[in-house]
């Protein structure tokens, strides 16, 4: 396991905030050595919580040219056809995989292809289970295509998630897994396919990005 390059900073300063307040509360605390202890404990628990947002987990990633694999870990939360409103501006199967706090938070490809539509939309920050977050919070919106089809899928901000990163550009050829994005502390990404692509998870499924298979291209 690694840690991914968007939590130094953050971690940094965790760490910095857990020094000095134990400091002070063992000071503080010198005749109650036993609160000290536990507010070191608790305060030593959410910094590692903190390291666990920005980890990367060793795995074997799914790679098929006919799949379109998840891009996040999370559970399904959403599965149904949708009218597109940003992009495509026609009937969509729309996919949406929940991030919690304890999920990764790395995103990837589902799937190879050149990027032929990339943006960013301010907004605010509904849960992200809203039915009205898909199109009112702040969000990051990429298309990307091949020799199968477009699809879209979208970074979405919720009540915690308040930074949204997206490493891609207009005309930049992607890979299957590769890192496309995170979100830190989590949220959630929709995916908008083709009418008619065989959706292989079910509502409520627990996915892992990367390696589960999300649909399949007829």
């Amino acid at each position: 396991m690694t840690i991914h390059r968007e939590g130094y900073k953050s971690i940094a300063i965790t760490a910095l905030i857990f020094g000095v307040f134990n400091l002070i509360s063992f000071k503080v605390l010198e005749g109650l050595p036993w609160l000290a202890i536990t507010l070191f404990i608790l305060t030593f628990g959410l910094f590692l919580f903190i390291i666990s947002f920005f980890r990367i987990p060793k795995r074997n990633f799914t790679y098929n040219d006919n799949q379109i694999i998840c891009p996040a870990d999370g559970k399904v939360v959403v599965i149904e056809e949708i009218t597109d409103e940003e992009y495509f501006k026609d009937r969509r199967i729309q996919v949406s995989v929940f991030m919690s706090p304890a999920n990764v938070h790395v995103n990837r490809n589902p799937m190879s292809g050149e990027v032929t539509y990339n943006q960013y939309h301010k907004g605010k920050y509904l849960v992200a289970w809203h039915p009205k977050s898909s199109t009112e919070n702040e969000r990051w919106s990429i298309a990307v295509k091949n020799n199968h089809g477009e699809i879209l899928y979208k970074q979405i901000a919720g009540a915690l998630a308040k930074r949204i990163c997206n490493y891609t550009h207009v005309g930049q050829q992607v890979e299957q897994c590769d890192e496309y994005g995170f979100i830190k502390f989590g949220s959630r990404v929709d995916i908008l396919l083709p009418v008619g692509t065989e959706i292989n998870v079910s509502l409520n499924q627990v996915v892992k990005g990367g390696t589960t298979i999300l649909a399949t291209w007829k």
